[in-house]
């Protein structure tokens, strides 16, 4: 924007000076208002196009108000709004002061806009005055502003706002695509208060949750200066232009008291939140945990530097307002959020990877290329560590797994899984602690593998030091009570009586907790009208000491999680304690981990939006190295600069496998892709196969075969529970893990065919891959065919490759052999797909195969036939 500030003459003798930049006028007398002043501001030529404003900076006694009269060449303003002075005239800072006579003063700045056929060439006159209360002139200065619309831009694209404040255009330069959806009318910025506080306006309007949209918009070198309907403020915006983004952040509100709040007793402005938008025309992709709409062509996102900022987007007929709001009580001032707007994905994540350095966040982009974060992942379950660490690391190599993860209970001691979260006490088995935890950490390393760390750093056990017998005060309570009686050091106790109304209190069972000062209390029911009173009272839940405790306490119910027996609640994020607690679990993780599994991240208060990856960047921070990327159950937007592994789901037993595969992960996978992010398949989890009262045919090589599949159509990762015992156990683990080596290497080498992606995402058909006589991968199409009469642990699968038809098959729990109506010289039987040959036997017009491990059956019958001869099969012993 370009100013031309004319030189300001006062024809009255008070003052005479000369205004080329702003100037604060430290040795002039200011001029009083109490009658008609007029000034010359002569200018050489005048404007054809542009705004006229003039800037007249006044002081008066607290207790007078301003209100001068003012023309222009004789023409009246046509607005009158207030304008932050100290943009333009330094020092002068629009809040109370004392002049040199201790008489308080407040000082105010006004912006009037006048027509541009007002202004002429050579002198013009403005008159001033008078002004109720006789205020003083300090400073006048005229503005003529050429230009009608604001632009923000760097290199890559180009914002263009009119000075309406509403979004004109978003272009990105390299593909010119327009990216805004001009015609929705909408303003780049809104502010927000819970209701009018304003007396007058308050008086006017319904005293509810006001949005006021901006109306007027101006740019001052890297700061935009944003004004409302009810002019009682302005918000001041600062802006870094950088490669890829610009980043806007809210300084603060330039107000003048006098005029507008001065009778409240208040800090001011009363703002609950202020929102930077943008209407962004829909594209093929919409990533709703990234924020951004985006095609090849462009890619626009609006993303939070931080955790605080909420940001989200709100959906229009072919458009989305994509927006992040500034919070009072998390951050308001000196919040942050990017505009990136790039052509195409990558040049977005480099855009992204820039921002990420800029503002020191996790490195999302980077975890992202990151090899690592497409490998399967042995995740132990249940080891006696480090006792079991080389048994386990042999059969993560043979299953040609690159990462392990271990869980926190592995190291520390816990009851009932999570109990003891808060404690972290090395278990026995680690004596020396970090030094055995860093030696165990190093073999792992040694062996080709990374180690991840698993754990819940915002779960508190109720069986920790942190709940008894003294229950923590940072503990998180959902909602709030004042005892409106004292309660006695007894423990017959059967009614807390509170002051605030008791509807909608927690009734599940196990969750009906209180917590007052250290003690818990549970309770069974309440009543619902006024005394509010908690029944069925018992102390000392939890086995917390039993205390009094004095009228007008404040207590509440204690956040309890809502997985497990429960065994847990959680943390008040509002306090240290997650730090405390972070810190813990940290110094495990510096002892050698590469990345980390945050579970249990739901586990904080509202707002969830801010506390979810609030809580986890208060532990990311603490680990070193960074990890090279993370996954975690819970995900809010700011979290994926750290979840570039998103999420894992929880374990499905064999039986409901493949359904619950379709059900959840395989419907993810497309949607995370819109995130520009992969999910994991998992958890999955190693049954053998086993009887007794929860019989289970147990994992199985296609149920793997079969998720390993579509995984790696989605470039996606699966993380497997791999308890040692059951690796023991089951008769085809050798087989099971070959066939994950097998999809491991084949993607690692970039073998993965891209033609193979559609075949993979088609659900309801299953695939298997195979290695040829020249050691290369191939994909085949195959299909379960029944054995027998279907009861027997053989599973078989149907294909045709080399105009040949094959069966793959194995014994699922043990070993046998299997009669089949085939004559010999129609089948051959291999090892592998092209390996060696194995050998039969003939029985007149059967034969009879091996049924253990994994074999190939090849043979010039029709498919048909072959599904007929296995359907009348026998399964013989061995």
């Amino acid at each position: 924007m370009k100013k031309r500030l004319m030189t300001v003459v006062a024809a009255c003798a008070c003052v005479c000076a000369a205004l080329a930049e702003t100037v604060f006028w430290k040795d002039a007398s200011p001029v009083t208002l109490d009658a008609t002043k007029t000034f010359e501001l002569r200018i050489d030529k005048a404007a054809k196009t542009g705004d006229v404003s003039l800037l007249i900076a006044l002081s008066a006694p607290v207790d007078d108000t301003f209100c001068p009269t003012v023309t222009l060449n004789g023409v009246p303003a046509i607005e009158e709004t207030h304008a932050p002075l100290a943009t333009w005239l330094p020092g002068f800072d629009a809040t109370p002061i004392r002049s040199p006579r201790e008489t308080r003063e407040i000082q105010a700045g006004y912006r009037y806009a006048f027509p541009l056929s007002a202004l002429k060439a050579g002198g013009n006159t403005v008159a001033l005055g008078p002004a109720v209360g006789s205020p003083k002139l300090h400073a006048l200065a005229l503005d003529v502003d050429p230009t009608g619309e604001i632009v923000v831009e760097n290199d890559d694209f180009r914002l263009v706002v009119g000075k309406d404040a509403c979004v004109k255009s978003l272009i990105v330069k390299k593909t010119n695509e327009e990216c805004a959806d001009a015609g929705m009318q909408l303003p780049l910025f809104t502010v927000t208060q819970d209701r009018p506080f304003h007396n007058e306006f308050k008086l006017i309007h319904p005293n509810k949750r006001t949005v006021c949209p901006a109306t007027r918009l101006r740019r001052n070198g890297d700061f935009l200066y944003v004004g409302f309907g009810h002019n009682l403020y302005e918000a001041q915006v600062a802006l870094k232009t950088a490669p890829g983004y610009v980043a806007f952040t809210l300084i603060d509100f330039a107000v003048d008291r006098k005029p507008t709040y001065d009778y409240l007793r208040m800090d001011i402005p009363p703002v609950t939140s202020f929102r930077i938008q943008l209407p962004v025309k829909n594209r093929a992709n919409f990533g709703n945990w990234l924020n951004a709409s985006w095609d090849e062509k462009a890619v626009v996102c609006v993303a939070g530097t931080s955790p605080h900022p909420d940001v989200d987007h709100e959906a229009r007929a072919g458009a989305k307002i994509l927006y992040a709001e500034a919070m009072a009580g998390i951050k308001l001032r000196g919040a942050s959020a990017a505009l990136l707007a790039a052509p195409g994905r990558e040049a977005f994540l480099d855009a992204m990877d820039t921002l990420e350095q800029d503002f020191g966040m996790p490195r999302g982009v980077k975890s992202r290329r990151s090899p690592d974060v497409q490998e399967a992942i042995f995740h132990l379950s249940g080891p006696s560590l480090p006792g079991d660490i080389d048994e386990l690391i042999a059969y993560a190599q043979q299953g040609g797994f690159k990462l392990m993860t271990i869980g926190y209970g592995s190291l520390f001691k816990t009851v009932g899984s999570w109990g003891l979260c808060g404690n972290y006490d090395w278990r026995d088995s680690f004596p020396n602690g970090e030094a055995d935890l860093k030696a165990m950490l190093d073999k792992i390393k040694a062996a080709g593998l990374k180690a991840g760390f698993h754990t819940l750093h915002s779960h508190i056990g109720l069986q920790s030091r942190y709940v008894t017998p003294v229950a923590d005060p940072r503990l998180n309570k959902t909602r709030r009570f004042t005892l409106a009686a004292p309660l006695s050091a007894a423990t017959n106790d059967t009614e807390i009586t509170v002051y605030e109304p008791t509807t909608d209190v927690v009734m599940y069972a196990p969750c009906r907790i209180l917590q007052f000062g250290g003690e818990l209390v549970s309770y069974e029911s309440y009543t619902t009208e006024s005394p509010y009173k908690f029944l069925g009272v018992k102390r000392g839940a939890h086995k917390t000491h039993v205390v009094a405790h004095p009228q007008g306490e404040v207590g509440g119910i204690l956040d309890i999680s809502e997985f497990g027996a429960p065994m847990s609640c959680y943390a008040d994020q509002n306090t240290d304690l997650q730090d405390e607690v972070a810190a813990k679990i940290a110094r495990a993780y510096n002892c050698g981990f590469e990345y980390v599994y945050l579970d249990g991240s739901e586990g904080v208060n509202r707002p969830f939006n801010y506390h979810v990856a609030n809580a986890q960047l208060r532990y990311w921070k603490l680990l070193d190295p960074e990890p090279s990327f993370g996954e975690g159950a819970a995900k809010t937007h700011f979290g994926w600069h750290m979840l570039a592994g998103a999420n894992a789901f929880d374990v499905f037993r064999p039986e409901i496998f493949k359904a619950k595969l379709r059900e959840f992960p395989f419907k993810q996978a497309p949607i995370t892709q819109q995130d520009m992010s992969r999910v994991d398949f998992g958890w999955w989890y190693f049954f053998s196969p086993s009887g007794g009262a929860r019989p289970t045919v147990g994992t199985q090589m296609d149920m793997w075969e079969y998720g390993a599949s579509v995984a790696a159509a989605w470039d996606c990762a699966i993380s497997i529970l791999m308890p040692a015992s059951e690796l023991k156990r089951h008769p085809r683990t050798d087989d099971i893990l070959e066939m994950m080596r097998r999809w491991g290497d084949c993607r690692r080498r970039g073998l993965f065919k891209d033609e193979w992606r559609p075949r993979l995402k088609n659900y309801a058909q299953e695939h298997h891959l195979i290695v040829d006589a020249k050691g290369n991968y191939d994909l085949v199409d195959y299909s379960q065919i029944a054995v027998g009469d279907g009861q027997n642990p053989v599973r078989a699968f149907v294909f045709s490759k080399d105009n040949a038809t094959w069966v793959v098959y194995w014994h699922g729990s043990g070993e046998g052999r299997l009669r089949l109506p085939i004559a010999a010289s129609a089948a051959a039987l291999h090892d592998d797909f092209a390996g060696k040959a194995v050998a039969f036997e003939q029985d007149g017009a059967s034969i009879i195969v091996p049924a253990a491990k994994r074999l190939y059956l090849k043979t010039t019958l029709t498919r048909d036939a072959v599904e007929r001869a296995f359907a009348a099969a026998a399964l013989l012993g061995k």
